[in-house]
């Protein structure tokens, strides 16, 4: 396969001599061959050109969940991850949200065969508990050399302080990510929402801002006490952001993410009872959206993710206070970055947080294998359920407006166009 972008204007922060400068990229066979000023396109050549066409290393999420095994009807790995592709996203993070849960080699070997021959790269996290129960620790190191990434009993509270304290010592014989989900779930309760103002006037259970940043505070102590390597995924709160840069300043190795909703929305969009507005954890305060922009940009909270959770109609045309937590995210996620953050910045938090997950950052250099999200930055246009792939299609998005669009993703000697 040969394949020349023409004059595409490269986003590359990291890249000194080619960052914001318009050159023109040759692949050949999967391999970026020349880039130059201009390159005549030798025989064979696909050659794409479009206006205000921009180009950027492949775009990593750190948080997706699909449904198979055993929830097919919400979504399937091989659409799925067309999906990712068609977002701009050449490689993922997949959560364990599956039936059975991944907490043995054989399901990680599964997951990794599922995917194979796909653009967009699928990399397992395993399940950290025994069908995350919560109760033993499951089979990571086998996990481990079969391809999980990580370890992550998904969207349920590491409840036992001392399972978390041998995980984390544990793990460091082999280099190993710890994930906990950040929850009390005895201050939680039975809340649905944030608790505030919003719920009180709404009449919804609320999960305290107290119940993450409890979780938050005792995890960094026990990350103190055994060392190790911790992830904690989707943060929601100012305070969460306080008490990881503080542990930042200590030098524990803690890294964090935040959902793209969490930054774009707040618990006033509940007035409705739209339940696509239900997540876990919760939409919260105008003033903690505004402490997590701050978080993105000044680099404390480590990355973004759509935190992608398809889910049936069924789960979610019920009560509010019955409906499943989750949206889906990968569509709209470059789209709704840009409408709160600058176009570098958007780029910069899409493709960081591989080598937290044990991977190597691609490369845009002659000679390096090309992975490659193409787009363009200016376009705005309300997102409807015409822009979604998802078989899914609960999305907290749909009628808002959004900025930019993902023109296609070459990756694994594959190439996508949306256009």
């Amino acid at each position: 396969m040969k394949v020349l972008l023409k004059s595409a204007k490269i986003i590359d922060s990291k890249n000194k001599e080619l960052h914001l400068k318009k050159r023109d990229i040759l692949i050949v066979n999967g391999i970026i061959e020349k880039i130059a000023g201009s390159i005549t396109p030798p025989q064979k050549t696909q050659v794409i050109t479009h206006k205000d066409l921009h180009v950027s290393i492949g775009w990593f999420d750190t948080g997706v969940s699909f449904g198979e095994p055993g929830y097919e009807e919400r979504e399937t790995i091989a659409n799925g991850l067309q999906c990712a592709a068609k977002s701009g996203f050449t490689d993922i993070v997949l959560n364990p949200n599956s039936n059975p849960l991944p907490d043995s080699s054989s399901d990680v070997v599964f997951l990794k065969n599922a995917s194979k021959d796909q653009l967009t790269g699928l990399h397992p996290l395993g399940n950290l508990t025994f069908n995350g129960e919560g109760e033993s620790l499951a089979e990571m190191f086998d996990m481990k050399n079969s391809g999980a990434v990580g370890f992550y009993d998904y969207k349920n509270a590491v409840s036992n302080p001392n399972l978390l304290k041998i995980a984390l010592q544990y793990a460091q014989g082999f280099n190993g990510t710890i994930c906990s989900f950040p929850l009390d779930t005895k201050i939680a309760g039975k809340g649905v929402v944030n608790e505030g103002e919003e719920s009180t006037q709404l009449g919804l259970k609320g999960i305290p801002a107290l119940a993450e940043e409890l979780n938050v505070a005792r995890d960094l102590y026990i990350l103190e006490y055994t060392g190790g390597k911790l992830h904690i995924p989707t943060i929601s709160t100012k305070n969460a952001v306080g008490l990881i840069a503080a542990a930042k300043k200590k030098g524990l190795n803690v890294s964090c993410s935040v959902a793209i909703h969490n930054l774009l929305f707040n618990d006033t969009t509940l007035r409705e009872f739209d339940t696509n507005f239900k997540t876990l954890p919760p939409l919260r305060t105008k003033a903690d959206s505004k402490e997590l922009i701050k978080g993105v940009k000044n680099g404390t909270i480590d990355f973004v993710t759509t935190d992608h959770t398809p889910l049936n109609i069924e789960l979610k045309q019920v009560e509010f206070d019955n409906a499943s937590h989750g949206t889906i995210g990968l569509e709209s996620a470059f789209g709704g970055l840009q409408t709160v953050l600058d176009l570098e910045t958007s780029i910069e938090l899409l493709t960081k947080g591989r080598e937290t997950f044990g991977m190597k950052t691609p490369m845009l250099k002659e000679g390096m294998p090309a992975s490659l999200t193409i787009f363009e930055p200016n376009t705005t246009y309300q997102f409807s359920t015409s822009n979604i792939q998802s078989a899914s299609k609960n999305s907290m998005f749909l009628g808002t407006t959004l900025k930019g669009k993902v023109l296609g993703t070459l990756a694994r000697n594959k190439l996508m166009l949306n256009f």
